[in-house]
């Protein structure tokens, strides 16, 4: 009974998410127009009510709210700090929420020669589950959190074709009872606890690790550019590799690449979906005025 209604559950807040998407992506096309409740409402297939509800259920945000979290100009106001941001050690940086997911997570970088040979004798556990933005496919290692990425209804096995190919020659098991924890410490900040951090494992070239190290410099509620990343590792005109390596960040939303932006504060692309980068970035508004 219990296994029937976490099930239940589980389903209705995938609906929740698709429901607040369709509303994402509306006020996306229109935010210059600042439209009315009543026309969001109506273009997510719900009513003006159930929405507002919806939304603040969802990440404690009216979607007027929502839709200034990720405005181009609160992207620049974001950006105004980024240099100084990615200089701040932990001890002089930010505290208390605007850390939140950074303190939390401890890391390690797989050597390069277990790169260069595409993960071979790795075995990797991996299960889908269900997260404020989709459905996630969790992965992990003996070591840690590998993977994370995200799919769509009936695109689960082409998140996971993606994913494997990072990582050609490693075994694969379907284990959700294994990934399940791992899940529930990713998304539920009460869970956020620095005497238990989470561990992850980042595998691709010493480049590409850098840069995914990096970011996890970015806080919450803060945004960076390219070039700020490539200014911090010594790298002043790799900006564009810098964008390479952040499009193929493996762990997605843990390691922050959704809070690198471009020069002017506009939201580029996002491997999983820019409305889910849209998403990201105001649940997590959410979680720091929370």
């Amino acid at each position: 009974m219990l296994a029937r209604t976490m099930k239940m559950a589980d389903a209705a807040g995938r609906q929740d998410y698709y429901t607040v998407r369709r509303a994402i992506e509306y006020l996306t096309k229109r935010y210059r127009e600042q439209p009315e409740i009543d026309a969001v409402a109506a273009a997510a297939g719900t009513d003006p009510r159930r929405l507002n509800e919806l939304f603040r259920r969802w990440c404690g945000l009216t979607p007027k709210a929502f839709l200034q979290a990720v405005t181009l100009d609160n992207a620049k106001k974001l950006l105004a700090q980024s240099p100084n941001i990615l200089e701040a050690s932990y001890e002089l940086g930010l505290s208390g929420p605007g850390r939140l997911h950074d303190l939390f997570v401890v890391h390690e970088a797989m050597s390069p020669g277990e790169w260069k040979t595409g993960g071979e004798g790795l075995e990797i556990r991996y299960g889908f589950h269900p997260s404020p933005f989709g459905t996630a496919l969790v992965m992990a290692t003996p070591r840690g959190l590998c993977g994370l990425a995200f799919s769509d209804p009936g695109k689960e096995n082409a998140a996971l074709k993606d994913m494997r190919a990072r990582w050609k020659n490693a075994s694969y098991r379907e284990d959700s009872a294994a990934t399940a924890d791992i899940a529930a410490r990713i998304f539920q900040s009460d869970r956020w606890q620095p005497d238990t951090p989470l561990r992850v494992v980042l595998i691709g070239t010493d480049f590409e690790v850098r840069v995914w190290q990096t970011l996890l410099k970015v806080p919450l509620g803060h945004a960076a550019t390219y070039s700020d990343v490539a200014r911090k590792i010594g790298k002043e005109k790799a900006a564009r590799a810098v964008g390479a390596a952040v499009g193929k960040n493996p762990i997605s939303f843990v390691v922050p690449c959704h809070r690198i932006v471009g020069t002017n504060g506009a939201l580029t692309g996002y491997h999983w979906g820019l409305t889910r980068k849209r998403a990201m970035l105001g649940w997590e508004q959410a979680r720091l005025i929370g």
